[in-house]
């Protein structure tokens, strides 16, 4: 018999996490799982990749204010939910500043809006086998659903997350088992709570190379200007985290240099879009360095780039590094904490500095050595990128 299966996500939204589901639920076996998808708002481009194999719950209202606007959340009179945004938001401040977490105001809101909008949405009819919560925070899955097993994932790097960990403790205490996207991410987030080491296993993000390859040939490759272009690209949300300053300091070091045939390509949107803004007009890059927005299939860009750029200042295990390799792209990732568990240097990929001046020397060495990117390309061409396996861990999670 089946096992009924629920996974929770708050939006299909152009994300890591998102299109980490995606080429999980592409690869599910649906001969031995209903697979249910509880998705808090029904919004985002990712919507129209999920298989048809999965079962797409309805809507229900309470559930979608998480994400939206506080005054979208007052225009559709859920009046009780947006006051509860607004509270958390001033609670959250005080919080972090007593903490002196610089970043963490708006990840222990959002802790703090979960925890008070337990209290006003309901639970979900349905008992199901397993429940596994996709997305970070988890408090919905903990307190709203009925499972006879809960699952929740670790998608960053724990040791540098700014936010209320004896609050976050007490909801991963609700759940039966952890699962972590590499080695890495599970050791840093043992680090922050080791009282929990008996539940995280490592269940690494599945890649469908199949999947990405055709995605790959569905759009026009970048628009190359000039014969002679060299095109960096990098995928990713619009936000600190992701380094993507740094990125726009050192394209100005190397059109310094004199490269000025090098461009910059960013896939993603966020919050800091203004900021970035704001520095490429300073630096007079806005040919340069673009801005390429929301794609829902960034493939045939990574396709066609010269080198896959990965300038963030911290990383679970990004998956778009992962699918640069099925693209056979050479590869250059700051040295962030879990780098290491991204690519083997010199082998598959290169790390350099997480630093301007780490950046401009990293590019600058592809840009002069055709040699050295022949010798990745062909290591990285020689090797199987599927791992539909790593869900086997998952199964015998559930099994347990």
């Amino acid at each position: 018999m089946k096992k009924d299966v629920l996974i929770s996500v708050y939006n299909m939204e152009i994300g890591g996490i998102e299109r980490s589901l995606i080429n999980m639920l592409e690869s599910f076996d649906y001969q031995k799982y209903n697979v249910n998808l509880l998705i808090f708002h029904h919004v985002g481009e990712f919507m129209s990749l999920i298989p048809k194999t999965v079962n797409v719950l309805p809507e229900v209202r309470k559930y979608s204010v998480f994400r939206k606007p506080v005054t979208l959340c007052i225009k559709e009179k859920q009046y009780s939910l947006a006051f509860i945004r607004v509270v958390s938001k001033l609670l959250a401040k005080v919080k972090s500043k007593s903490r002196n977490l610089e970043e963490g105001a708006g990840y222990i809101q959002m802790q703090l809006t979960q925890k008070y909008s337990s209290f006003f949405i309901p639970k979900l009819d349905k008992e199901y086998d397993v429940a596994i919560s996709f997305a970070w925070p988890h408090d919905i899955v903990a307190n709203k659903v009925k499972a006879k097993k809960k699952i929740a994932w670790v998608h960053t790097d724990y040791s540098k997350l700014e936010i209320d960990n004896e609050l976050d403790l007490k909801v991963w205490n609700q759940f039966d088992a952890i699962a972590a996207v590499s080695d890495a991410c599970r050791e840093a987030f043992l680090s922050t709570y080791p009282t929990l080491i008996k539940k995280v296993k490592v269940v690494e993000n599945i890649t469908s190379p199949n999947f990405i390859k055709k995605m790959a040939e569905e759009e026009l490759p970048l628009n190359r200007e000039k014969s002679n272009t060299f095109n960096l690209v990098s995928v990713g949300r619009l936000s600190y985290v992701k380094g993507f300053d740094l990125a726009i300091e050192a394209l100005k070091q190397l059109h310094n240099k004199g490269l000025t045939n090098i461009k910059w390509y960013i896939i993603g949107y966020g919050g800091y879009e203004k900021e970035m803004k704001d520095l490429i007009s300073k630096h007079d890059l806005n040919d340069s360095f673009i801005l390429l927005g929301k794609k829902t299939n960034p493939y045939p860009y990574i396709k066609n780039c010269d080198l896959y750029v990965q300038p963030s200042r911290y990383e679970g295990k990004a998956v778009t590094v992962s699918e640069a390799k099925i693209l056979g792209k050479p590869i250059l990732i700051t040295n962030y904490p879990t780098a290491p568990s991204q690519i083997e240097n010199g082998v598959d990929g290169m790390l350099c500095d997480l630093s301007v001046p780490g950046l401009v020397k990293g590019i600058k060495e592809f840009y002069q050595n055709q040699e050295m990117k022949d010798i990745l390309v062909k290591n990285i061409s020689n090797k199987d990128y599927s791992n539909s396996y790593e869900l086997d861990k998952l199964y015998k999670i559930i099994s347990l």
